[in-house]
């Protein structure tokens, strides 16, 4: 099957419906599995058990970059290549991506409480971390604000595309100014800097924040695209009875 092929809703709701139970047990396993590796893990000898928000704050924040990133990409599906389904792909990401970014600003905040004596900073990488936050919000309420679905469609792609000039900043953030943040220990040259007592659960952790985003992200674009065709129907009925309202009248 081909991304073509997937561009017919019909068969995607066929496809997603055989997926989802594999990847949603798939997800709970490898879930099970990082957190008895997370509590397993040591202490470390600065942060203590503090340490081990890590193993789901950092999760949490690459995947609220990497959602915005699948909505940017979905974003050229809207405006460029047109394909049918890139629009809901978009939709069905934006509230899954806010609930990444708020859990990563809560956990960071519990983090940055006994590490710097503070819940929050005004520095660079928490605050982009926030901007990213409330577009999440805005993108939310741009499609809910606009009736048209086509017009909300544009309008909702030219918005992600510009916010993505926020990846970048959250990233090299630490690089580009004096931050409280930590600078990057897994994704850096030279190779990660962290132990692998630390490192597997992280990257185990990773993987299974990873999978429940896909089986979320399917999950919600089965129900936007049965929401749609609802709504579609309803149009189409309320379309024959006034039709036949005016035939009456006549």
């Amino acid at each position: 099957m081909t991304l073509i092929d997937l561009a017919n809703p019909t068969r995607f709701l066929k496809l997603t419906e055989r997926l989802l139970p594999w990847l949603a047990g798939l997800t709970a396993l490898l879930l099970a599995i990082g957190l008895a590796q997370s509590a397993l893990a040591p202490d470390d000898y600065q942060q203590g058990a503090t340490v081990k928000i890590m193993f789901v704050h950092v999760p949490n924040a690459w995947l609220s970059m990497f959602v915005w990133g699948i909505m940017s990409l979905s974003a050229l599906g809207t405006l460029v290549w047109r394909h049918p389904l890139a629009d809901v792909a978009a939709k069905a990401a934006a509230p899954i991506g806010a609930a990444f970014t708020f859990l990563a600003l809560v956990t960071g905040s519990l983090w940055g409480r006994p590490m710097w004596g503070t819940y929050w900073e005004w520095d660079a990488r928490l605050t982009s971390m926030l901007i990213l936050f409330l577009m999440y919000l805005g993108l939310i309420a741009l499609w809910r604000a606009v009736e048209d679905p086509s017009r909300a469609a544009r309008a909702a792609a030219i918005f992600t595309l510009v916010g993505a000039i926020n990846l970048p900043i959250i990233k090299f953030s630490v690089d580009w100014w004096n931050t409280l943040h930590q600078p990057a220990s897994v994704l850096r040259v030279g190779g990660p800097a962290l132990d692998k007592s630390f490192l597997i659960p992280l990257l185990v952790m990773a993987i299974a924040f990873s999978l429940l985003f896909i089986t979320l992200h399917l999950a919600a674009m089965r129900n936007e695209i049965l929401r749609r065709r609802v709504r579609a129907l309803q149009m189409l009925q309320a379309a024959e009875q006034q039709g036949q309202l005016r035939s009456g009248a006549l």
